[in-house]
């Protein structure tokens, strides 16, 4: 009977170590999608705060390599030519077209209590968007996200986090991005309108 009791003890130190030092899971369920609208095409488009200020209309886009600012965001912090830094690669957008940049910045992102340090390069074009955050971004936050489940989630002190993201904000960011395109031609109907 003592030995069955000391291994029982035994297994609950082993278990209480292996629970200290088990990493966290990163991952979805369908119960992610609770708070969502289903089934959804959107874009994951979070706010986050970034140079101190809270930023909406962020694009998480883990297939972009760079993270990039736009014009409307460059003017809100007050940023001015001199805080810039060269950046000299060539930047190509969806078009094709050479995008004219106006150099980079290193600047904070802050989540929660965690604090990720990013270069944005500032690019000189519209956009619905006030900045893209990319995979350098999810990496040194060590964070994965998912459109499906419109979430960020990262591992803090033993904790898993998240970051949702807003479809209202994405729909509207669609429709201005469409509406602004240049070959685009109102429909012309001959039934009721909507």
């Amino acid at each position: 009977m003592s030995v069955a009791r000391l291994s029982t003890e035994d297994n609950n130190r082993e278990s209480k170590k292996a629970k200290r030092g088990a990493s966290l899971v990163l991952g979805f369920s369908d119960e992610n999608k609770i708070r969502t609208i289903q089934p959804n095409d959107d874009t994951l488009v979070v706010t986050l705060r970034i140079g101190g200020f809270d930023v909406k209309r962020v694009l998480v886009d883990q297939g972009t390599v760079v993270e990039v600012m736009y014009p409307d965001l460059y003017r809100g912090l007050n940023l001015k030519p001199e805080d810039l830094t060269a950046y000299d690669s060539p930047l190509v957008s969806f078009e094709g077209k050479t995008v004219t940049l106006r150099g980079q910045i290193r600047l904070p992102i802050q989540t929660d209590l965690d604090v990720v340090e990013v270069d944005f390069i500032i690019v000189d074009a519209y956009s619905p968007y006030t900045a893209i955050v990319a995979r350098p971004w999810l990496h040194a936050l060590e964070a994965i996200s998912s459109t499906l489940h419109q979430k960020v989630k990262y591992p803090s002190k033993g904790q898993v986090k998240e970051i949702v993201g807003n479809q209202t904000m994405a729909r509207q960011c669609m429709v201005a991005a469409i509406s602004r395109r240049p070959n685009v031609k109102p429909s012309t109907s001959t039934g009721n309108s909507l």
